[in-house]
């Protein structure tokens, strides 16, 4: 991209990929968009690739292949990406066949509504250049489901862009456009990852996303006993007694105050296991029955056991750290400012009882005062004292000047004297000639 583009154009950070397993990153530049009702004033130096920004998550590949309509045919590929800073919308780049598709879908969509019942609309901008900065993996080998494949997963043609279009998900699946719109789900059919990733739940009253509790009752989700206890103060309020906690997914029972579940997961197999299991044989002795023999029932239930204390006692343990924190802070400020007072307390008994101190430095405090006076008196008479050696000088020069013009006037005088005596003499020899 040249730089007159690069004046009129916005930059956009996106990414793609399953973030669990590899992230890819990337930058686009677009054109901006003035007047996009008129096609002469589309930007100079466009090509044939578009980008739709803020498309809705709840819009599924199939919707927006079926709100294109006839220009899917003229789409050669189709890309699913995630602007940085948008969590409830998706773009969408879109590469045409020929230059004037890509106009008339400009001029045809650009500010259009996805749906009548829907307040969003279609934003369609020319992308002047688009480039991919890296690839993040988070996993160590990467499945084979995430790799770039070949072949369509829906109807194992090959994919070719110049038979068909080809739609590459937000998960970097690609599949023909024909394939994925007949698929309903907002899921990828591959690796099933969803765009609209699930929201993280938050108390009703004091907003914190931990230690949460949700009534079964009525769906109210309030934070535990360790945090602000709303889950309490609801059942309390409303007799709602069974609460189910969002993180082990166990349900509480308060009026009984224990876990109520029968049934929780085995973390050997994966299988839903009994937790209140007895052995009808268990008075007899029995050792032989599948309940005695079962290693997935009495690990799961030794595991749910200890969770359940450790899961207490760091939460006493985090709630008796924070009171002593608070109790500790306490005393040191206390101890601070005790100690700003003595010495604030001390400062003063001292200037009380030094009388002689302060009588010192009321006379050292005044003797800096005349030695202030003295020093601007010297400086003044220092100044005074060349102005005057300048004007001394001066004099004597001039006095100079004036004694050198006068010893010439006297010397001239001389000269004048001496020319006049001997033309005197001149005429006293004439005449004394017979």
């Amino acid at each position: 991209m040249d730089s007159g583009d690069s004046s009129m154009s916005k930059v956009f950070h996106f990414s793609s990929g399953n973030p669990r397993i590899e992230e890819t990153r990337g930058v686009m530049h677009l054109f901006c968009n003035e007047q996009p009702s008129f096609s002469s004033q589309l930007p100079v130096g466009r090509k044939p690739l578009l980008c739709v920004l803020s498309v809705p998550n709840h819009m599924t590949y199939a919707d927006f292949c079926q709100f294109c309509g006839s220009f899917v045919q003229h789409m050669l590929e189709m890309r699913i990406v995630r602007n940085d800073g948008m969590e409830d919308c998706y773009s969408i780049l879109i590469r045409f066949d020929e230059q004037k598709a890509a106009d008339t879908f400009h001029k045809h969509f650009s500010g259009r509504k996805f749906s009548s019942l829907e307040d969003e609309t279609c934003n369609v901008f020319f992308a002047a250049d688009v480039h991919y900065t890296g690839s993040i993996e988070r996993t160590q080998s990467i499945p084979a489901s995430s790799t770039e494949q070949p072949f369509c997963p829906v109807c194992l043609e090959r994919l070719d862009q110049d038979t068909s279009g080809i739609l590459t998900t937000i998960c970097n699946h690609s599949f023909h456009c024909s394939c994925i719109s007949k698929w309903t789900d907002s899921s990828c059919p591959v690796c099933r990852y969803c765009q609209q990733q699930p929201g993280n739940s938050t108390c009703s009253i004091c907003q914190s996303p931990e230690n949460l509790w949700m009534c079964v009752i009525c769906g109210f989700v309030g934070c535990g006993r360790y945090k602000e206890a709303h889950a309490i103060r609801h059942w309390k309020e409303t007799q709602h007694c069974y609460a189910l906690e969002l993180e082990t997914r166990r349900v509480w029972d308060y009026s009984g105050d224990n876990y109520v579940h029968r049934l929780i997961q085995s973390k050997t197999d994966g299988k839903l296991v009994e937790l209140n299991h007895h052995c009808h044989h268990d008075n007899d002795g029995c050792c032989s029955c599948e309940c005695a023999t079962d290693p997935g029932f009495s690990e799961t239930l030794v595991n749910s056991k200890v969770e359940a204390i450790v899961n207490e006692y760091n939460e006493l343990l985090t709630s008796q750290l924070e009171n002593q924190k608070m109790y500790f802070e306490s005393l040191l400020q206390g101890v601070e400012e005790e100690t700003d007072r003595e010495i604030k307390e001390a400062v003063e008994k001292a200037l009380c009882q030094t009388p002689r101190l302060m009588k010192l430095k009321v006379r050292l405090d005044k003797c800096i005062e005349e030695k202030k006076f003295l020093d601007d008196i010297n400086d003044n008479l220092t100044r005074n004292k060349e102005i005057w050696e300048a004007k001394i000088s001066e004099i004597e020069e001039r006095e100079k000047r004036k004694l050198k013009i006068k010893d010439e006037k006297i010397q001239e005088l001389e000269e004048q004297l001496a020319t006049v005596m001997a033309s005197i003499e001149k005429e006293n020899a004439i005449q004394e000639m017979p």
